[in-house]
């Protein structure tokens, strides 16, 4: 018999809900990532100590003390009924942190979980690489716009010039008779 596998179904929505950015990356909080993956915050990091040799510094950070307060005042001060995991500054995943949490985690729902995570990122950057084209080609429309505004607005300046050729008729000479002109009689 076949081994099934369910699909945990998350809508990417709320996994997009929980990627925020700090030092200019994309990471996720452990805190949600336990979450997501249905286990403990503590389980979570307990089993990123055991393999810490597994996340380096640009997979997994601590948050430090300014960001830390930064993020924990967005959700309110921790209080001792529900300590919300925030009475120590969390972990932070990059996107290859998270991708090596699933052979820490080593559970089916964490392999399902991060499969799920892993395409979001791909979606986000996905559509962070369509925009820099669309922007790419907005410019260049854009410049090819300033050039037409140049030559329309050089084409105007001809019309106003001519216009005023023609509302201004050249005073008038008298005119030259044409054909033999008939020597005048003396008198």
């Amino acid at each position: 018999m076949a081994k099934q596998t369910t699909q945990i179904a998350i809508p990417d929505e709320i996994v997009m809900n929980k990627i925020y950015l700090i030092r200019g990356q994309k990471v996720m909080v452990d805190r949600d990532l336990a979450k997501l993956y249905g286990v403990e915050t503590k389980q979570l990091k307990r089993q990123v100590n055991r393999n810490i040799e597994r996340f380096p510094k640009d997979f997994m950070f601590e948050m430090n003390k300014e960001e830390f307060e930064n993020w924990r005042s967005q959700f309110g001060t921790s209080n001792s009924s529900d300590k919300m995991g925030l009475r120590y500054a969390p972990y932070v995943f990059t996107e290859h942190g998270v991708l090596m949490l699933s052979s820490v985690l080593n559970s089916s729902k964490a392999i399902q979980v991060n499969i799920q995570i892993m395409r979001v990122f791909t979606s986000i950057r996905k559509a962070l690489t369509e925009n820099t084209e669309l922007r790419l080609a907005i410019e260049k429309l854009e410049k090819k716009t300033d050039n037409n505004t140049k030559n329309i607005e050089m084409v105007f300046q001809y019309v106003d010039e001519l216009s005023d050729k023609i509302e201004k008729p050249k005073p008038k000479e008298p005119q030259r008779q044409i054909g033999y002109k008939l020597p005048k009689k003396k008198k």
